[in-house]
């Protein structure tokens, strides 16, 4: 028997976004978000509000970056996502986190998650606080990559949330192939 719980954002795994910008003098900051994911090929949403000193920031700079969290950076990811920019303006220092330029977009790539997607500012939605990105970029560090060049999420090792327990979960391991598994029921 199914138990009913209501409207609710359950819905797994979900992302952990590390989101990156400059401050007006040039100072990185970084958020942690979880409203978030691909919307279309060459584009991030997430729902972000406009207090956070990362929207502010976005807004400001056209541009910003977002990485996964990963698993041996739960402590510090989880950090900003719990301590405000708005107080706190180096926090990325005080997290432990470097940064460096991003080569494609006026953003901070931060160095300790070694995947990000690069992206410029397209639009905000203030009533429904929908912010969306064009990604110009995907960047990653070699030592995540296959044999076959392309990133492998088992050396990625990013994590998703649990909204329902506000856990962070190691993602498991590949169970199928996709767009390929199905082909035997045809």
């Amino acid at each position: 028997m199914r138990k009913n719980f209501g409207p609710k954002p359950y819905l797994y795994p979900q992302p952990v976004l590390i989101i990156a910008t400059y401050g007006d003098d040039g100072t990185p900051d970084a958020m942690n978000a979880a409203w978030g994911g691909i919307s279309d090929s060459n584009r991030v949403a997430m729902y972000l509000s406009a207090g956070h000193k990362t929207v502010q920031n976005i807004l400001s700079r056209k541009a910003f970056t977002v990485s996964m969290a990963d698993e041996d950076h739960v402590v510090e990811c989880d950090y900003v996502g719990i301590v405000s920019a708005n107080q706190v303006p180096d926090k990325l220092a005080r997290a432990g986190l470097h940064t460096t330029r991003s080569q494609f977009v006026d953003a901070p790539l931060i160095d300790e998650l070694p995947m990000a997607l690069e992206c410029r500012f397209l639009s905000f939605d203030e009533e429904t606080e929908l912010l969306l990105g064009e990604i110009i970029n995907v960047s990653a560090e070699e030592y995540i990559l296959g044999e076959d060049g392309k990133i492998d999420p088992a050396k990625l090792r990013p994590i998703s949330f649990d909204p329902v327990n506000h856990d962070y979960l190691a993602l498991g391991e590949k169970v199928g192939r996709a767009f390929q598994d199905g082909k035997r029921l045809k």
